[in-house]
């Protein structure tokens, strides 16, 4: 690894889980005098409730590059913006402006799709977020992040687990560097601010005093029984507690196939939502009670928060939230999650700490990282 004085940095964001991870490193780079960023946005997310309103909430400038990939199955949406990013690549060559490195975060489709391109065009490629793994195959998440770690030469790892799991795998040591969790950054910065939202005003809820539910897995989904279990219990939950549950569109779709939408639509005390912008989600989970959700972001984000989280997946490829945060696994039990709720509901549920370099500063240790090191 050598020092230079300046480079210039691609930065890839494809649907919302990116958005809040790309958001504080492009501002740190960008308020720093020796890096040139482009930002590039794959369009893997499209609709204004997963895409826009984000970058107008996190305050994230407009992209500098629009793909347009838009939907399709994991092999079409990779492969489409493989090309779209070949082609950039081979643009900015012939401007004689070559990029110096890609970054990319996280592990949907166009984190790993923007890192082969690149790779085979013989870019660097800094991967935010690696190591992460939960060790099941059958989830395309963690396809991406194996094919991913395994061409990226700078691994920024979120949590130590990550770091095992790369030396584990034969990565050299001096390419592997906990900097701790990006997408807390945007948390800490946002937190007031999203506080003073009028989101619990328009929704008729009371501080700490509901539970915030998103599920979209299809391990919870896409089987009317599991997906009808799990609504009878929230269901329940919801005679003491409100229930908030922003909808995904693939769970929307579900709940309708299997007639399950209109029950739920008749009690007051359960709210369906469209999906919800960064800060009106943020204040909703906030001050929330507990959360519920099969997300991985959501569950860091409980963990910061220091809200109960119980997570409706039978692994997690981020192990601190259950280790040191307040994450448990609990699968798509039914049985399960009612017991859980039940020892929120009794304060018996056991709360954990805030992992140490979850500090609001990871930012400027990966600027510094990708400022100081390439790859000859």
């Amino acid at each position: 690894m050598s020092c230079v004085s300046r480079k210039r940095f691609a930065i890839i964001a494809g649907a919302r889980p990116n958005f809040m991870k790309v958001a504080p490193i492009l501002r740190e780079l960008d308020d720093r005098g020796d890096a040139q960023t482009t930002l590039i946005h794959t369009g893997q997310h499209y609709d204004r409730n997963l895409s826009a309103v984000f970058f107008e909430d996190l305050g994230i400038r407009a992209p500098d590059v629009s793909l347009g990939v838009g939907s399709g199955s994991h092999a079409h949406q990779t492969a489409d913006v493989m090309i779209a990013i070949e082609d950039l690549i081979t643009q900015t060559q012939t401007k004689e402006q070559p990029f110096d490195r890609f970054v990319v975060v996280g592990d949907v489709n166009s984190t790993m799709a923007a890192t082969i391109a690149a790779a085979k065009m013989n870019i660097p490629v800094a991967h935010v977020e690696a190591g992460l793994r939960s060790f099941d195959r059958r989830m395309p998440e963690e396809i991406n992040r194996m094919v991913t770690d395994s061409i990226s030469d700078l691994l920024l790892c979120s949590e130590p687990a990550g770091v095992e799991n790369l030396l584990r795998e034969g990565h050299p040591q001096n390419r592997v560097h906990l900097v701790g969790n990006v997408m807390i950054d945007t948390l800490r910065s946002q937190v007031e601010r999203a506080k003073t939202q009028d989101t619990l005003t328009r929704l008729q809820l009371s501080p700490h005093d509901y539970a915030v539910v998103t599920l979209h897995r299809p391990s919870n989904v896409d089987d009317r029984d599991t997906l009808a279990s799990l609504l009878d219990v929230l269901i329940d939950a919801s005679a003491r507690i409100p229930i908030v549950f922003p909808v995904h569109p693939r769970t929307l779709a579900r709940m309708k196939d299997f007639g399950l939408l209109a029950k739920l639509q008749n009690i007051a005390s359960f709210k369906l939502l469209d999906p919800l912008g960064y800060l009106d989600f943020l204040c909703l989970t906030s001050q929330s009670k507990l959360i519920i959700t099969d997300s991985g972001g959501l569950q860091e984000e409980s963990t910061a928060l220091e809200i109960p989280c119980l997570t409706m997946r039978e692994n997690t490829e981020r192990p601190i939230t259950c280790s040191e945060g307040t994450g448990t696994l609990i699968g798509n039990s039914s049985e399960l999650l009612r017991k859980n709720l039940e020892l929120v509901f009794s304060g018996e549920y056991p709360m954990g700490s805030c992992p140490e370099l979850w500090d609001g500063k990871a930012a400027q240790r990966i600027a510094s990282l990708l400022l100081s090191c390439t790859e000859k």
